[in-house]
């Protein structure tokens, strides 16, 4: 597969960048920005995401959808980090898991991080911007004990191309079962993979309280599913519960 790429040197964040190129110009679906450096890099909720120069993989994907619902939005969320996680098995990175909502682990650290922001027209989704930061060949994370890189989980360096090339061809096939309406089997595919699922693990909710539970899966609506301990499965929405580990 041949990517349509657009090359930077620096970038604030490759998704404002593409967001501004889709706004004011006619722009073809599966268009890939990557940035040498992104100098205000995005996470979910508005939390930063590090990258070092030369080491580190920043890029944003275009995809545009038909008949795509909001209702349905969730699964885009799970197409992506399947699409993440084919990627990296590819590139036999081993003991890859994808801690909910969509955080890319490695060994339990976190080598990839997703920021996924949509274009609306009436109850549809029409296109969506994909941001992906991988850590690649960083050595160092100084302060970050849950974070680590490709190169550290495998003891190879990478070719950040072949990087590129790999995970952005994984992604956009993932991509493409929502447009054929596939959505039971990303969803699966995603559950299969989810960090400490069926195993007791530790949470604390939105009001600080702490209780074990057993992450069970996910549901339509993009909540995480949690068996507590009076067996009773409940659903928790993004921020209002936080797996300790």
């Amino acid at each position: 597969m041949s990517l349509k790429l657009i090359k930077l040197d620096a970038i604030d964040s490759t998704n404002n960048y593409l967001k501004e190129l889709a706004r004011n110009t006619t722009i073809v679906d599966e268009t890939v920005v990557v940035a040498k450096r992104q100098l205000k890099g995005r996470g979910q909720m508005e939390n930063s995401w590090q990258s070092q120069n030369g080491k580190s993989l920043t890029f944003s994907v275009l995809k545009k959808f038909t008949g795509f619902k909001i209702d349905d939005q969730a699964y885009l969320n799970y197409a992506v980090s399947v699409g993440v996680y084919n990627g990296f098995k590819k590139l036999e990175i081993k003991n890859v898991t994808i801690k909910w909502p969509n955080d890319i682990l490695s060994y339990g650290k976190k080598v990839c991080g997703i920021l996924i922001e949509t274009q609306l027209a009436g109850n549809e989704i029409v296109s969506s911007i994909i941001g992906l930061g991988i850590n690649v060949n960083e050595t160092s994370f100084i302060e970050l004990p849950k974070a680590s890189s490709l190169r550290l989980v495998s003891g190879k360096d990478f070719i950040l191309s072949e990087v590129l090339e790999v995970v952005c061809t994984s992604v956009l096939d993932a991509l493409n079962l929502l447009n054929a309406n596939a959505f039971q089997k990303i969803k699966t595919n995603y559950e299969e993979n989810l960090f400490r699922k069926d195993q007791v693990s530790s949470f604390k909710d939105i009001n600080g309280n702490l209780f074990n539970g057993i992450i069970k899966g996910v549901n339509s609506d993009g909540k995480l599913l949690i068996e507590t301990e009076d067996e009773k499965i409940k659903a928790f929405g993004f921020k209002e519960v936080t797996l300790l580990y």
